[in-house]
């Protein structure tokens, strides 16, 4: 890919990230520069008050991004993930950030028990599930 974009005849560099590779799964905490999980000052309107998420995958990366804008609209969060610990931790304070509820739950996703067991551990911890986002992958 180019490194130079061209807008109305203007040419403009784009400063380039630094490679990364880690093994899968990856561990976010690791990354350099660490992704933006939500814009600074961002205000929610109180859409999901009341409301309880189950974010698949949501130790991190796209999944940390949707707990912590549901924390911010209002929404309690339970966040399954596979096995990293410090990410899912601090996606937990950052929606415990919100004065929302944060349950975190491990598992590995490719087993039809370990998804049954998510639910009923979600439903057990805060009671419901108004939203499901499925977000767990191997990227």
């Amino acid at each position: 890919m180019p490194n130079n974009s061209s807008k109305a005849g203007k040419s403009t560099k784009r400063k380039l990230r630094p490679l990364q590779s880690q093994a899968k799964p990856g561990v976010q905490n690791k990354m350099d520069p660490q992704p933006v999980t939500i814009s600074p000052g961002y205000r929610g309107s109180g859409k999901l008050e009341g409301r309880v998420a189950l974010i698949t995958g949501g130790d991190s990366g796209i999944g940390r991004s949707i707990a912590v804008h549901f924390a911010a609209e209002g929404a309690d969060v339970a966040i399954s993930y596979y096995s990293e610990e410090q990410d899912a931790r601090q996606t937990a304070e950052m929606v415990r950030g919100y004065n929302r509820r944060c349950e975190l739950i491990v598992g590995d996703l490719a087993t039809k028990k370990n998804c049954v067991r998510v639910v009923d551990q979600t439903g057990k911890k805060i009671g419901k599930i108004d939203n499901l986002v499925n977000n767990a992958a191997n990227q």
